[in-house]
């Protein structure tokens, strides 16, 4: 069976728990939310899904297998919250690093295309920020975690990463965390709630105003 599935995650800083023992699983053909004030330890589990960070505590599979790291899988990639790739490099170069499988269906997008030749740090920061999101979704990596992948884009860019997402979803599972919860509200499979520590499922609007992430307009 095609799943990412990570459990018993403890994480502290200092004395305070970021995560305790928090549970999330991804399988291909989905695409979990995750939501989660400032602070609350979205990244934190997506880095520890990654393996960019150890937690003080974790169970990781994927595909079945027991990973002690998700990049050494070969089948998990994260687009973290700033820009990741350096300056310098060339997309044609990036494309021909991140994607062979889907290289085609990448090549049809607008801003890869027309940008082959550019240094990513010469593109606009919302270009940038875009064709990194591409990169990561047409991956050859099965698992994509994009941390606030819609944050400070405009609303087409916003709409484009959630089309091809949604272009790529049959061949992939998507961990998605971001503060415009609508958008995740609108198009994912599974919902998870970040909050002291623990996860809690969400299912609409309303269990997020249940759980304080968001007011309850009507108290």
């Amino acid at each position: 069976m095609y799943e990412l599935c990570i459990d018993s995650v403890d994480h502290r800083f200092g004395n305070g728990h970021v995560l305790s023992q928090v549970y999330l699983r991804c399988g291909a053909g989905e695409i979990v939310g995750v939501f989660g004030r400032n602070g609350g330890g979205k990244s934190t589990l997506l880095k520890a899904i990654f393996g960019s960070i150890s937690p003080h505590n974790k169970h990781l599979r994927i595909d079945g297998k027991i990973i002690e790291k998700g990049y050494l899988s070969g089948e998990v990639v994260y687009l973290p919250q700033s820009y990741f790739i350096p300056r310098y490099m060339r997309v044609v170069t990036l494309v021909e690093l991140y994607v062979n499988k889907y290289r085609a269906q990448l090549l049809q997008q607008e801003v890869v295309r027309d940008n082959l030749n550019e240094k990513i740090g010469h593109l606009s920061g919302g270009n940038r920020r875009l064709v990194e999101a591409l990169l990561m979704i047409y991956s050859d990596a099965r698992y994509v975690l994009l941390d606030e992948p819609f944050s400070q884009l405009s609303p087409l860019m916003i709409e484009e990463i959630k089309a091809n997402i949604l272009f790529m979803l049959p061949h992939k599972g998507f961990v998605i965390t971001d503060h415009y919860y609508s958008h995740i509200l609108q198009f994912a499979s599974r919902m998870v709630l970040l909050n002291n520590g623990s996860n809690y499922h969400i299912d609409t609007v309303d269990d997020l105003k249940r759980y304080g992430y968001l007011p309850n307009t009507s108290d």
